[in-house]
């Protein structure tokens, strides 16, 4: 799969009305073109494909360099398809902000609606977010999360995180065709502007002894036993890095749980960032089973752009080409065939 890094600094605003109402309607109609031409299966692979997902948003206008283009679009896509979902069996769920905290309230009404398994999907859902956040520690927090899913329960993931202190967004995403294990190398990429030299990464394969080593932890190790290894005089765990007095109280919580998987410690409510990087540092000194600390990042405008680069936003283009698409997807007079072989000529056009 195609992935790599974008470059998205974090910038205030948002779309204009003319741009974004432009956005909503072109859009859809793509996505509505791009079902008809290879189906839901293969939009959703495209979604998870970092460059692909820029891409599109360059495609509609937005700023190629702002982290703007990552809520803006998935924004568009959600208020465009709005009323078609059941027809198309395509649905997007979540957004922005509080937007995201109602993913899994809207994915178990079109769940329910189209008779999918939607406590699957919220596990997904529930699942990525915490992992981006928690387990990947690299300094971006997620405020951006939004589930694409079609009727057969095939999902696509893309959440975005923040970082105040350089100044940069980072876009996460994920696939259900390629996501087999989700605590084992599970992103199908992650859009970055940097790279950083020290990343816990508690989902890489090559934290899988360091992942076996904490949950050895909760069953084996004793109180008094990581007192002393959080207390003696050369402080071999940093206490910059971890509070030592409350850790210690969520260790004695969690002495007394059963955990069969990893992810069963990720989906705990209060296990967030400082406990995992806590309790991965204590087993590694422990047991001298490390995490990974390496960063999983992996290595065009049509209408121009929002700010005016490479060129102001020609908007007689833009709605010519709404146009020329709605004429060819809303012909309900078209066969299947007929609109498959203008949407292809189209796009020869196009290149």
């Amino acid at each position: 799969m195609r992935t790599g890094e974008a470059f998205l600094p974090l910038h205030d605003g948002k779309a204009p009305r003319w741009l974004f109402d432009r956005m909503k309607k072109l859009s859809a109609l793509l996505i509505e073109a791009m079902i008809e031409l290879y189906g839901t299966e293969e939009l959703l692979r495209r979604l998870s494909d970092p460059f692909w997902f820029q891409s599109f948003g360059c495609l509609l206008g937005f700023d190629w360099h702002s982290s703007g283009l990552t809520t803006t679009l998935c924004g568009a896509m959600k208020e465009g398809l709005r009323g078609r979902e059941k027809f198309l069996g395509f649905f997007i769920a979540g957004g922005k902000a509080s937007r995201a905290l109602k993913t899994p309230e809207e994915i178990a009404r079109w769940s329910d609606i189209v008779g999918l398994n939607g406590d699957a999907l919220i596990l997904a859902s529930r699942l990525t977010a915490k992992i981006d956040n928690s387990a990947l520690q690299d300094g971006y927090t997620l405020y951006h999360h939004v589930v694409f899913f079609d009727a057969r329960g095939n999902w696509s993931i893309v959440q975005q995180g923040m970082n105040a202190v350089v100044g940069y967004a980072r876009r996460y995403h994920w696939l259900s065709f390629s996501a087999k294990d989700f605590v084992n190398d599970p992103h199908s990429g992650i859009a970055s502007p940097v790279r950083h030299r020290k990343v816990l990464n508690l989902v890489s394969s090559e934290s899988a002894s360091n992942r076996e080593a904490i949950l050895n932890l909760l069953v084996n190790a004793s109180s008094s036993e990581i007192k002393r290894l959080f207390m003696q005089e050369n402080h071999m765990v940093s206490h910059v890095e971890v509070d030592a007095k409350r850790f210690l109280r969520k260790f004695e919580e969690l002495k007394g749980m059963e955990f069969r998987e990893f992810r069963d410690l990720l989906l705990l409510k209060g296990v967030g960032a400082k406990t995992l990087r806590a309790l991965s540092l204590t087993a590694e000194v422990l047991t001298g089973r490390a995490p990974s600390y390496k960063d999983p990042v992996r290595y065009t405008y049509a209408y121009g752009g929002k700010d005016g680069h490479p060129f102001p936003v020609d908007r007689e283009t833009y709605d010519r080409t709404i146009s020329i698409l709605e004429n060819i997807v809303r012909r309900a007079e078209l066969s299947r065939g007929d609109k498959e072989r203008m949407l292809r000529k189209l796009a020869l056009i196009s290149s």
